[in-house]
């Protein structure tokens, strides 16, 4: 999905008519358990700058900070896209997670709800349940649409053998550097949208690495930042990405500066297969199964 318009957000649609913003202000990462007036003040500059969707979890301790950001900017609340998940543990009470997420968001819907993690449900029956739940936060209105993050294939497969509802999205790690072997292609046979947290890692965190020449070379061939070369990378493959800077410029920068330049299809081949030479895991996921699945 490539930008054509110099500060406005396209939006991809998703397998049950909704569209969501193809790119994201997230709340963890470095914003993770963020003090509550940080966190408000951070969304409501992300907010003001034209990022609208919006991308929490009940695991980063900090909706509530996004909620005061929220009402903060005055913006209505229509045309926010506000984005939550529930960890998915064990025997987790669902509609009560809702309701303390709506509470702390202060918003009486999601636009998008996820299931954070597949580990910690501890049965493939019990990731049924939990996602039976959801379901029935779709058809209540409580969420317009609903979906799963850090799902492989075999977790998706298990919710769909009981499911009335395939996700509409799958929020995962991808970068040049994790690009999770025919994951993506499976999802796009299900109609499912891919998201991207960490999505600029091969041209921050992972430095140096094989892909830093190649970054460097089309930077200079289109004149921008490189990580507008790997922002474009995800965005042109028609994958959501998510965005924690905490500066101002550079929020406003990529609304600036990716409607101006698009990769060719072979530079977007080009740096799949350079990416495949090195393996980068953030520390999300280990994270989280530390935390819920122990």
């Amino acid at each position: 999905m490539a930008f054509t318009t110099v500060g406005a957000i396209p939006a991809l649609k998703l397998n049950d008519g909704n569209e969501i913003p193809v790119l994201a202000y997230g709340f963890g990462t470095a914003n993770i358990f963020g003090k509550d007036d940080d966190i408000s003040k951070l969304a409501a500059m992300a907010i003001k700058n034209g990022y609208y969707h919006l991308d929490g979890a009940e695991a980063y301790g900090n909706e509530s900070g996004v909620g005061a950001g929220i009402k903060a900017s005055g913006i209505p609340r229509e045309k926010l896209y506000v984005v939550t998940k529930i960890v998915g543990t064990k025997e987790q009470d669902v509609q009560a997670a809702l309701a303390s997420s709506l509470e702390k968001l202060g918003v009486d819907y999601l636009d998008l709800y996820l299931l954070h993690i597949p580990w910690a449900a501890g049965s493939p029956e019990e990731l049924q349940r939990i996602w039976a739940e959801m379901e029935a936060i779709k058809a209540s209105g409580k969420a317009r649409s609903i979906g799963v993050s850090n799902f492989d294939q075999a977790d998706i497969e298990v919710i769909l053998q009981t499911s009335k509802t395939v996700p509409a999205v799958n929020q995962i790690e991808y970068h040049p550097y994790r690009q999770h072997g025919d994951l993506v292609q499976f999802l796009r046979g299900k109609n499912i949208v891919v998201a991207s947290y960490s999505a600029l890692t091969a041209a921050t965190k992972a430095r140096p690495g094989p892909l830093d020449d190649t970054y460097a070379e089309l930077a200079q061939k289109y004149g921008v930042p490189e990580t507008d070369v790997a922002l474009q990378w995800i965005l042109q493959q028609n994958i959501v990405a998510i965005t924690t800077s905490r500066s101002e410029q550079r929020l406003q920068g990529y609304l600036h500066t990716l409607p101006t330049f698009k990769l060719t299809d072979e530079e977007i081949k080009r740096i799949s297969e350079i990416g495949k030479q090195k393996h980068v895991k953030g520390p999300g996921e280990d994270y989280m199964r530390a935390k819920y699945c122990t």
